[in-house]
């Protein structure tokens, strides 16, 4: 016996993507039921080897529906996740618009999966921000063996996670360079995005911040603990999918860099690939498609007594997104639900 899930959103880079995975995981579906706005009705997705057509997120009755994979903006999620909550259909939400809810659990199910029994409060499980859900796949295994202090993080973000728009809004850009005439504007971005990075995602804060920097302080504070000092800087990259992040971490003890790697090896949803030669590193090109977190250039910090640099690089669209809501699917129906 399997589940009857709805995916909202199934239009969208991130929808499409959590079908994607649903399939590829072979996830137990008694029923699936895909929605989008009324605009995009009849829309056809991909399912596996079928073809689904979208219903209407309008009119849709999520009574007697056992989970629904949210993949739309906060505005839509606001108006539509409660309605699906009352109607007793555990909402998991990839929107921004719960994550610092205190009743609602923020998952990365490798970090804290014991939080998911938290969903009762609302009927909701909130799915993290893309440049944090990676990171702290990385920072747990470290912290439950050496405690960390603090927390420097770059981010080289792709232009999939600003969705459809921006991707081609890269590539329009790209191909205006070579071809005269065909030059295209910045729309999506305040700064052209082409052979060009972009210190600025999403909205900036009183204090300076962008509101996705503060996403990650607040975001690793929760889901792993409340003590890690954190500071972020977020950029933009002309890469169409898969962020990178360089991690400086401070620990309250010494860790060497030996054992972290052991660590790290060991550690769910993550692949180790660290030589110290030319090409001996995962890039972002590398990582699309696939399920896996993948850490490199792992070594010490000479500047404090307990420091570890790395490199941590991930399919946003998949652990960044789709592929963790999908996983807190799983834990869902393994914890909690009980049919698959």
């Amino acid at each position: 016996m399997g589940y009857r899930v709805v995916v909202v959103g199934a239009t969208g880079n991130v929808g499409r993507e959590m079908l994607n995975i649903l399939a590829e995981r072979q996830f137990p579906i008694e029923e699936i039921a895909v929605l989008a706005s009324r605009n995009s009705k009849g829309t056809e997705v991909g399912y596996g080897d079928k073809t689904l057509k979208t219903g209407d997120l309008d009119t849709f009755d999520f009574t007697g529906w056992d989970m629904a994979l949210f993949a739309v903006g906060s505005d839509a999620t606001k108006k539509y996740a409660p309605i699906a909550a009352k109607a007793g259909c555990v909402v998991i939400d990839n929107s921004s618009l719960y994550r610092y809810d205190p009743k609602v659990p923020l998952i990365v199910p490798e970090c804290n999966p014991d939080d998911i029994m938290q969903y009762s409060n609302k009927n909701i499980i909130a799915n993290p921000n893309c440049s944090t859900a990676q990171m702290v796949v990385a920072l747990k295994p470290l912290h439950d063996r050496a405690r960390i202090k603090r927390v420097v993080v770059s981010t080289y973000q792709s232009v999939s996670g600003s969705g459809k728009a921006a991707i081609e809004e890269l590539w329009n850009q790209t191909k205006g360079k070579y071809v005269p005439g065909q030059e295209v504007e910045a729309s999506v971005y305040p700064k052209e995005i082409a052979f060009n990075v972009i210190p600025h995602i999403d909205v900036f804060m009183e204090d300076g911040q962008t509101k996705e920097e503060w996403k990650m302080v607040a975001e690793t504070k929760k889901i792993i603990d409340k003590s890690i000092k954190v500071t972020a800087t977020c950029v933009r990259v002309p890469v169409f999918v898969g962020h990178s992040e360089a991690i400086n971490i401070e620990f309250e003890d010494f860790l060497d860099e030996a054992e972290a790697r052991e660590i790290l090896r060991e550690s769910p949803g993550i692949l180790v690939v660290d030589k110290r030669e030319d090409g001996g590193y995962i890039t972002p090109s590398e990582c699309v498609g696939e399920y896996a977190t993948y850490i490199s250039r792992i070594r010490q910090d000479p500047t404090i007594d307990n420091g570890i640099n790395l490199w941590c690089v991930s399919d946003n669209l998949r652990k960044g997104a789709a592929l963790n809501a999908v996983q807190i699917a799983e834990l869902l129906g393994r914890r909690v639900l009980k049919k698959g």
